[in-house]
């Protein structure tokens, strides 16, 4: 990494790479500190990771029984899957005047925009997921006389979490993306709104300085997501 923004630094100095579209690596370090001080960014970044956790939360509490749902009733399957797969490739934020309607201009309209936008790929993976557990763990379960719950809490659940894992960071992938770019398309809070004002400004380092705060921010929801799945999914 350290060689790559070196070798930036000297395609933009000797104009190679135009410095009025990608600023100099060495601006957008010697800013940081000024977006610290003039910007109040912790409290930005606060703001920022309200809005991540509690809608990355929220997916998981709503996709993964939604997903267990459509696995456990076929009918139910087969007549929503495709709906919901249309529904992870659909421009929801082109929705948000209506939910500004709805929820005003708030971060609750952040937060449920996000949701529904993350909704899909966990729910699909979860279907996918359990419906991909060996049928000889299946019988096991029933050899062993286990009620449905048991089944699920004891087979099915352990055996799908690696699926169910791939979408939930799928998911969060979009949650994340959603949040900083409904905070920048409606001006509210946030890294997102941070980065519209830097934009406007022309403020090209700071700009880029800002983003690099969200990829932090995003990092660490990631290093969290890991810490729990390697929890959850013991070393044999």
């Amino acid at each position: 990494m350290v060689g790559a923004f070196v070798l930036l630094e000297t395609l933009l100095r000797y104009g190679v790479v135009n410095k009025y579209v990608v600023p100099l690596p060495s601006q957008v370090l010697f800013s940081l500190e000024r977006i610290v001080v003039e910007e109040n960014i912790l409290t930005r970044i606060r703001e920022t990771a309200y809005e991540m956790a509690v809608s990355c939360l929220a997916v998981i509490v709503l996709g993964v029984p939604l997903g267990a749902m459509l696995y456990r009733w076929r009918p139910l399957r087969r007549a929503v899957l495709d709906w919901v797969a249309a529904m992870a490739a659909a421009p929801l934020v082109l929705a948000f005047p209506l939910f500004l309607v709805m929820f005003g201009r708030s971060p609750t309209t952040v937060i449920v925009m996000s949701v529904i936008t993350g909704l899909a790929p966990i729910i699909i993976k979860t279907t996918e997921g359990l419906l991909g557990v060996r049928p000889v763990l299946i019988n096991v379960g029933r050899s062993l006389k286990m009620t449905d719950a048991q089944m699920f809490r004891m087979i099915l659940l352990p055996a799908a979490l690696p699926t169910i894992f791939s979408g939930i960071r799928l998911s969060w992938t979009f949650v994340l993306i959603s949040v900083v770019g409904i905070e920048f398309l409606i001006n509210l809070g946030g890294l997102g709104q941070l980065i519209n004002d830097l934009a406007e400004r022309y403020d090209l380092p700071g700009t880029y300085a800002a983003i690099g705060f969200v990829i932090l921010v995003s990092v660490i929801f990631f290093m969290l997501l890991e810490r729990v799945e390697k929890w959850l999914r013991p070393a044999k």
